[in-house]
């Protein structure tokens, strides 16, 4: 009997301590989670703050988020938006241009999507379409490309001009972080409608979609518009910089300081270094 109440003793033991290191780990999951919660919140109270002073002050926001299928511009925008006054933004993510849009000038179809005074304008990909996927998929001449590519710096200008603040952000993830998230994407009845028939090609197009991206950074950035760029294989850490840096660019009342300190090895200013020395995805 003794023995038997010693194996049962033995027996319990490793079970506890299994267990022990379940709740230990499952205690440091919620901490994190809990931890980006916080941290979301408080910035997401900056972001009301800003929205409130750009409304007063009449201040006219433009924000492009660019970043190959999966990059994680949909979540990004969400985080941007989701407390924001919906009276005073707009999210626009157009669909492919109907014959009559084919047929006008570039920039017209995204011209009547530009803010006014006291709005802050979200572009879920953008005219650069034309130097991305376009130019990978075939969908514009060379001649096409080359015209979008003097102009575009020029456009920009004008916008600056015309006192619209824009910020240009591109979200980088790895090859392999890509693949992960098409697989989980179609695997995911919610998210069925982020399919299409070019993520097919995404991944097998990787070669070609940096070549492109290397060429729209180097050739668009500018003083007036700059590209920012957002390590972005983790998907929290990448959301909370990007707040941040936004953040950081604005002076309004009640400003907290500690929340617009970027980290800066998740987000940077992009300059041509940046494409050989491994900030950014080859």
């Amino acid at each position: 009997m003794g023995k038997d109440k010693d194996r049962k003793k033995d027996k319990s033991g490793p079970e506890t301590a299994s267990t022990s290191v379940k709740d230990k780990k499952a205690s440091e999951k919620s901490e994190s989670h809990l931890n980006y919660r916080e941290q979301l919140y408080l910035l997401q109270v900056e972001l009301v703050k800003l929205q409130k002073a750009a409304i007063e002050k009449g201040k006219k926001i433009l924000i492009i988020f660019e970043g190959r299928d999966g990059a994680g511009k949909d979540g990004t925008i969400k985080r941007f938006t989701e407390n924001l006054s919906p009276r005073d933004i707009r999210i626009v993510a157009l669909p492919k241009p109907s014959d009559r849009e084919s047929s006008q000038w570039y920039f017209q179809r995204y011209a009547k999507h530009l803010p006014a005074a006291g709005e802050i304008v979200f572009l879920n990909r953008s005219w650069y379409n034309r130097s991305g996927v376009e130019r990978v998929m075939d969908f514009c001449t060379d001649e096409q490309y080359e015209e979008f590519m003097e102009e575009v710096p020029i456009f920009e200008q004008m916008l600056a001009r015309s006192e619209i603040f824009i910020f240009k952000y591109y979200l980088d993830i790895t090859r392999h972080e890509q693949q992960k998230r098409l697989n989980a994407r179609r695997k995911d009845p919610l998210k069925q409608w982020k399919l299409s028939p070019i993520d097919a090609k995404a991944v097998t197009l990787w070669d070609e979609y940096s070549k492109a991206r290397d060429k729209m950074l180097i050739r668009t950035n500018s003083l007036v518009a700059p590209w920012t760029i957002i390590s972005a294989n983790n998907k929290k850490l990448a959301r909370l910089s990007a707040l941040s840096d936004f953040i950081s660019r604005f002076e309004y009342e009640g400003k907290n300081d500690k929340m617009a300190v970027p980290d800066r090895s998740i987000v940077f200013p992009f300059n041509a270094d940046r494409l050989s020395d491994g900030s950014i995805a080859p």
